[in-house]
């Protein structure tokens, strides 16, 4: 009833003064552009489909299908029936393997078993693979400060209990035809556990190795190891990328990385636009569903 009488008053003074309907225009198409922010595209899932090249891709994994999910932020905002309508899109790719990248839940512990029962539904043939976020260790910034000291333990035995497998600076070796390639994951950037050097090293040296880490920047610190793709979240791609002024959100150092593909001295990262959100506006950064196919280069 509200917004009636705002357009009705609108179109009264556009016809009685020019002037004022060219603002009235201008305050019209703002309106438009806010009210689809954050009734449209917040929950307008996107599914994308890419190709990545890997060096020495054994022939058993040619055409390998990844399904990544990212930033789920679970909590009174993003809602269960949001999260399954993404578990459904997601299962629905055919996917060889599942990895989801990090913060589960948005802060605190109030909606760590409900995520985890949600996403538990996702299964696959050589599995579901995950690691922790910045929020799942409570920390929201680079200071590593942690809010809730326990919360990413209880977030990975929660996923745990649903049959999904955490990767917590660790590798799994999947295997396919009797032959092999590395899955990796690493603790996230900021939570200050993150241990590449445990998760990479000795590993060998011909087998192709996929990373999993919540944080893009992570790609500035593997220090010479092999990485031949890195799948990654945590910018939610700013949540808003407005024509000629771009991601405001994100600092210079985040803009870097903002979303999508990026080659970074030979190796390959993906940067996920993330399942949910903080505060619920997105404008250009429509959250998705990425699925990955792994071809031999």
């Amino acid at each position: 009833m509200v917004m009636r009488k705002v357009v009705s008053w609108m179109r009264a003074e556009a016809e009685q003064h020019p002037g004022k309907g060219r603002v009235a225009r201008w305050i019209g198409r703002n309106w438009a552009r806010l009210t689809y922010a954050t009734r449209i595209e917040p929950t307008w899932l996107e599914l994308n489909h890419l190709q990545i090249p890997i060096a020495n891709l054994p022939a058993s994994f040619a055409g390998l299908r990844i399904v990544q999910m990212s930033d789920f932020h679970g909590g009174r905002q993003v809602t269960p029936a949001y999260l399954r309508e993404a578990v459904e899109l997601a299962q629905a790719q055919d996917p060889d393997v599942i990895v989801l990248t990090g913060d589960f839940v948005h802060k605190g512990f109030r909606h760590v078993a409900q995520v985890a029962q949600v996403l538990g539904r996702l299964q696959s043939p050589l599995g579901v693979f995950a690691v922790l976020g910045n929020h799942d260790f409570s920390v929201r910034n680079a200071l590593g400060i942690r809010r809730h000291q326990h919360l990413h333990q209880a977030v990975s035995d929660a996923l745990k209990d649903q049959g999904i497998r955490v990767l917590q600076n660790e590798t799994q070796m999947l295997t396919r035809g009797g032959e092999h390639l590395y899955l990796a994951g690493v603790e996230d950037l900021w939570s200050r556990v993150c241990d590449l050097e445990r998760t990479l090293g000795g590993l060998a040296p011909a087998v192709p190795r996929v990373l999993l880490a919540h944080n893009p920047c992570t790609v500035e610190h593997l220090q010479g190891h092999r990485c031949d793709l890195i799948l990654s979240g945590h910018t939610h791609g700013g949540q808003v990328n407005l024509p000629g002024v771009g991601r405001l959100a994100l600092g210079p150092r985040g803009r870097r990385f903002a979303a999508g593909l990026y080659q970074v001295e030979g190796t390959t990262l993906y940067v996920n636009k993330g399942i949910g959100f903080g505060f619920r506006i997105r404008y250009g950064v429509r959250p998705e569903v990425a699925v990955l196919t792994l071809t031999p280069r």
